[in-house]
């Protein structure tokens, strides 16, 4: 029989809250917060993609850099751009082939992978890199994944577990969008 109380202990020890509130996060919270702002003075957007868990992810924080952060966002979530550029482009090339249908000049793209390798969200962050657009991506499992070596601005958690992960991206990307609005606790409607 299992015993929950020490199991939680070792999952949260595990998952320490200093591992993820570093310094070196803290550095790239302040620049990607300074680009999601450059972005939004000259009119550009924040294109967010991911598969999976992360795209529900990349919507969440798509919609909320729009509503609370007023930087245009948009993220590539729709059933029909996915399976129609899937069909047309391969999977493996969807995203890359949609930055290129919707970027701009002044936007930047936001890839969310826990693995880092999965090759519609590499080959995405390489087309963007091609057009000189910056790239932030979350990732995490090993520190020398694909996604992660193409990003200028990079948020890595060192853990397996993909829930955990996850957690970790969303608490960092809200964590941006409040300081973009510049204040943690604020009324949404």
């Amino acid at each position: 029989m299992t015993d929950w109380n020490a199991w939680l202990a070792d999952y949260y020890t595990r998952y320490d809250p200093k591992s993820y509130a570093s310094k070196e996060v803290f550095a790239d919270l302040i620049r990607f917060k300074d680009l999601a702002i450059k972005v939004r003075e000259k009119g550009g957007k924040l294109i967010f993609a991911g598969n999976g868990a992360s795209a529900s992810i990349a919507s969440h924080g798509a919609v909320d850099f729009t509503k609370q952060g007023k930087v245009q966002s948009l993220v590539f979530s729709d059933s029909n751009l996915i399976t129609c550029f899937s069909n047309d482009y391969g999977y493996d090339n969807w995203m890359a082939r949609a930055i290129e249908f919707y970027a701009g000049p002044n936007d930047a793209v936001v890839l969310i992978s826990v693995s880092g390798t999965s090759p519609s969200v590499v080959r995405a962050a390489e087309y963007a890199r091609s057009k000189n657009l910056p790239v932030v991506t979350f990732t995490g499992k090993t520190p020398d994944n694909a996604l992660r070596k193409l990003g200028a601005i990079n948020f890595w958690y060192d853990s397996r577990s993909y829930n955990v992960v996850e957690c970790v991206h969303m608490m960092w990307i809200t964590t941006a969008i409040d300081m973009v609005v510049g204040k943690a606790e604020y009324s949404v409607s």
